[in-house]
């Protein structure tokens, strides 16, 4: 059905969709709220955090004015709330000026800022608020552009959802059983609740049906990454017991079970597909390159692939150390033309038994002489189709994927659930346990001091940003000023990394920091993943309220990988219930798949899910506010439908659609 059969779309306005990535009416009711008024209470923007999106009520005072830039197109009005005025501000919409009137009163929903005892709105959505007399209790809003309103965008959706006639991929038989909600009732009650209750539960049902897709998706699909096995290998549990040696540790629990499922495997009659999950320190790279000497020590090609060129090339050193009698090389896009092409012939040829390195492996020019193992490192940094490419190197090669952010068991049913899943919860003895610390403002000169006299002792530390530039925003200190600001302060070698800077001089950055050619490094959340310097004892995190848990946890990792006694601090930019609950959380914890399980809690299904995940899959689904526990009962159902005598066609259908927009997925 196209989007100017419904109700109130004119070829204007579904431009504007278009703009929204909304072309099909199924899209349209996809395009969930993105929050909802409740207007028997009126927010009070004065009470609003900075950078928090609020729904209230306002009136315009003044006449809105306009002014450009060279870049940009402003345009500000005068409003007033509750005998206090305050500012809106839009950018580049200039259609506003025509749309607002002096002394009525308007619906608006936007970003507050609130500084300095000064409050404003920036872009805020708006309604005018008496012609929506009619709309009483919980109204939605939602993202909107050029010709569209709140209310046609409402109306649209309402129309869509009757003529649409959704359809549940869940057979009748299951739903009957289960007592189901119908999907078409649920996406009314999204759209058009009556009560907070009905968004629950409607959430519940639509977040039901996506992860149920996705769960047969990775069922229909389970088979075929279950290929028969094309490589044979020769395994010798004496030589492997020997090769575990050259770690110089004693492997543990963990390790040892996670390197008995992947041996048993590659010695099965399918192919290995799983993943290796464990916490920071764990030791899976130890347990990989296990994998690793099982393919080579057998007479066939291993590659391992990393998301950056600095732990790409880590993975290269360590490989050459551990793997002396074998020929290593690596490749990265910063090698010059001839070298690429002398590397690739002998490849081709056979004369390199293992290649490392980043998203010049997946090229198509890239060919092995006989390629059986593939290890992708970092998996979450990577998306299907770029792990499909590297396989593809390949007849039917084994696959292990390694992922150093523990997620809880609902989420991996999610990320993983074409992969079968081998997980180290301990670590090695010798790694000794990070002291974290909240660090208030009035502390902070103590710290710089306590670091300044472990530097002076031969310790190495951390200084980690949010952001790169300078900007408005003044409440975030940028990795450049901060860069500055220490160097005058602190009487020790510093040097600046970030994302914008080319391959080459990071590498070469964080090699010199390495070697201990200064002592502090001034960085943004680049060296987040797998960057090893056993010297590097302090991790300082600023604006720490910004991050997540697991990406906090990834930062302190960098540090407590020696035997020496290391520290992270933690400088919040934000005074807030949120903010202190969720860096508590980092000071007592230091077990990354429980701190996992609090962000997933904390955050919920939605949000957790929102920012790790891209693409068609999850479109919207971000948005809806649903319990963890929807995820479990819909594995539960897809293992149930497997099990039922009943008609998949319709089921599978969906589910293969599905399969299919998993190549837009990106893991953040």
């Amino acid at each position: 059905m196209k989007l100017t059969d419904i109700f109130n779309i004119s070829d204007a306005r579904e431009k504007s969709l278009n703009k929204l990535n909304i072309f099909t009416c199924e899209d349209l009711i996809r395009h969930f709220p993105k929050g909802y008024l409740d207007l028997t209470k009126s927010s009070k923007l004065k009470d609003a955090y900075h950078n928090d999106y609020v729904l209230t009520k306002a009136t315009v005072v003044d006449i809105p004015t306009a002014f450009s830039t060279s870049r940009v197109r402003i345009v500000k009005v005068g409003c007033e709330q509750d005998g206090e005025c305050f500012s809106i501000t839009w950018f580049n919409q200039p259609y506003v000026l025509q749309k607002l009137q002096v002394g009525v009163e308007y619906l608006f929903y936007g970003r507050v800022q609130n500084k300095y005892g000064m409050v404003s709105m920036v872009n805020p959505t708006f309604e005018e608020l008496e012609k929506n007399k009619k709309l009483k209790g919980i109204v939605p809003v939602y993202s909107i552009t050029g010709a569209l309103t709140q209310r046609i965008m409402k109306t649209a959706i309402v129309d869509s959802i009757i003529k649409l006639r959704v359809r549940s991929a869940i057979p009748e038989e299951i739903e009957r059983e289960q007592r189901l909600l119908p999907l078409s009732l649920a996406y009314k009650m999204v759209h058009s609740p009556e009560s907070f209750d009905e968004i629950r539960r409607g959430s519940d049902r639509i977040a039901l049906e996506e992860y149920y897709t996705l769960m047969c998706a990775f069922a229909f699909t389970k088979g075929s990454s279950q290929s028969r096995r094309e490589h044979f290998y020769s395994y010798d549990a004496k030589k492997m017991r020997e090769f575990s040696q050259r770690f110089g540790f004693e492997f543990t629990g963990g390790q040892k079970q996670s390197i008995n499922e992947i041996v048993a495997d590659m010695t099965g009659e399918t192919t290995l597909n799983r993943l290796l999950q464990g916490d920071v320190g764990s030791g899976k790279t130890a347990v990989a390159f296990c994998a690793m000497f099982l393919a080579v020590s057998s007479g066939y090609q291993g590659v391992m692939l990393a998301p950056t060129e600095v732990l790409a090339e880590q993975n290269y050193n360590l490989l050459k150390k551990y793997f002396p009698e074998y020929k290593v090389e690596f490749l990265s896009g910063s090698l010059t033309k001839k070298a690429k092409n002398v590397l690739k012939d002998r490849l081709k040829n056979g004369d390199i038994d293992i290649l490392a390195g980043t998203h010049a492996l997946i090229q198509e020019d890239v060919v092995f002489d006989n390629l059986a193992l593939c290890i992708c490192d970092e998996q979450h940094r990577f998306g299907v189709a770029q792990r499909s490419s590297l396989v593809n190197k390949g007849v039917l090669p084994d696959v292990l994927v390694m992922s150093a952010t523990p997620i809880p068991r609902t989420l991996s049913l999610i990320f993983y659930g074409d992969l079968n899943i081998s997980t180290i919860h301990d670590k090695p003895k010798q790694r000794t346990e990070i002291k974290t610390g909240i660090v208030p403002a009035h502390k902070y000169d103590d710290m710089l001091t306590f670091i300044e006299k472990e530097v002076k002792n031969g310790r190495q530390a951390y200084f980690v940003c949010p952001k790169i530039d300078d900007d408005e925003d003044s409440e975030i200190m940028s990795v450049k000023e901060l860069f500055e600001d220490l160097q005058k302060q602190m009487k020790v070698r510093f040097s600046l990394l970030h994302g914008k800077m080319k391959n080459d001089e990071k590498t070469e950055i964080m090699n010199a920091f390495k070697r201990g050619e200064s002592d502090c490094l001034v960085s943004t959340t680049v060296i987040e993943v797998g960057i090893d310097v056993p010297n590097a004892t302090i991790m300082v995190i600023y604006n720490a309220e910004r991050f997540g848990l697991s990406q906090l946890h990834q930062l302190r990792g960098r540090v407590g990988r020696g035997d020496k006694q290391s520290y992270c601090f933690l400088l919040s930019g934000k005074n807030s219930e949120k903010a202190e609950e969720r860096l508590k959380i980092m000071r007592d914890y230091s077990d990354g798949f429980k701190i996992a399980e609090l962000d997933y809690d904390m955050r919920g299904g939605g949000d957790f899910l929102g920012v790790r995940q891209s693409g068609k899959t999850f479109k919207g689904v971000s948005k809806l506010k649903y319990s963890a526990s929807t995820i479990f009962y819909a594995k539960e159902l897809c293992d149930k439908t497997l099990n039922y005598n009943v008609d998949l066609e319709f089921t599978k259908k969906c589910a293969m659609e599905k399969y299919e927009s998993l190549k837009d997925i990106v893991l953040n």
